[in-house]
């Protein structure tokens, strides 16, 4: 990996609606800005594709080959542009999968399945949508590591850290944060721990209007917000340097200073002079 470089990454923050035509088109929109001022990366949010606030209406879903991913990714053929978009992907059970799925030259690049359902303050995601595998993979863009997430995920470092073992230098997460006591506080809280610990960008575009929150944000690897958004619709655009995250890394090394005999799960305590300090 290089020192230099710089990745130009724009968050966009908007208010999806049921109509994936609705959607598509506002999305596209999007894409094209991006093109045209030159942005490298362009995070659109979860549920992007269809959302719906109303407890007894359904997202529209489709499969990956269906309008709105087939209208997105020819929106970035012959362009140099990678876009990340959060879908409701069919599933054969019935419940959707929450999909986000990274778009280039015209092709599907990447995809991520939410592993961890929203089952929580009251509302169960589980009863509507069908849960990941657990596959996660990344990609580059400008030579830059990209891995993702969804939303709820961020609540659980343990995947954000696993895409940091596979060398990730930016956790990409949309997102559609319903607002709630305190629900403000740990968004941000969560944001910027994650990025912390990891020492890596973290973008965060999140889904506004109705109860959802808003305040998209790019954090950097020390933890410092460095843009975020309002609750209106909008964009949000930063230059990522990859100098500033060598940089952060070589001054806090801890993914290099894990004590691995510090485990979680272990039912029982083990002492350091019995394991290694670190591993490989």
């Amino acid at each position: 990996m290089t020192t230099g470089g710089s990745l130009a990454i724009r968050l966009a923050q908007v208010s999806s609606v049921r109509d994936v035509s609705t959607n598509a088109e506002l999305c596209q929109s999007l894409v094209d800005h991006a093109v045209q001022e030159g942005i490298d990366l362009l995070v659109l949010p979860e549920s992007a594709s269809s959302r719906t606030d109303a407890v007894d209406e359904s997202p529209q879903d489709e499969r990956l080959d269906g309008f709105f991913v087939r209208k997105l990714a020819e929106s970035t053929r012959g362009t140099e542009l990678t876009v990340i978009v959060g879908v409701t992907e069919t599933a054969d059970t019935g419940r959707p999968f929450n999909t986000i799925v990274a778009l280039r030259d015209g092709e599907i690049i990447s995809t991520y399945r939410k592993i961890h359902l929203y089952d929580a303050f009251a509302f169960r995601e589980s009863d509507s949508v069908t849960a990941g595998d657990g596959t996660l993979s990344t990609f580059v863009v400008k030579g830059f590591s990209i891995g993702m997430l969804t939303c709820y995920d961020i609540r659980f470092p343990e995947v954000a850290r696993l895409l940091a073992d596979k060398g990730v230098d930016v956790l990409v997460l949309p997102t559609s944060w319903v607002s709630g006591p305190l629900k403000e506080e740990h968004w941000e809280t969560l944001c910027k721990a994650r990025a912390l610990e990891n020492t890596c960008f973290l973008a965060a575009a999140g889904q506004t209007g109705g109860n959802r929150i808003g305040r998209s944000m790019i954090v950097g690897p020390d933890g410092v917000v460095r843009a975020m958004a309002g609750i209106e619709e909008g964009t949000v655009s930063v230059s990522l340097s990859m100098a500033l995250l060598h940089s952060a890394r070589h001054v806090m090394p801890v993914l290099k200073q894990r004590r691995f005999f510090v485990d979680p799960r272990a039912t029982d305590v083990v002492s350091a002079s019995d394991c290694q300090y670190s591993r490989s």
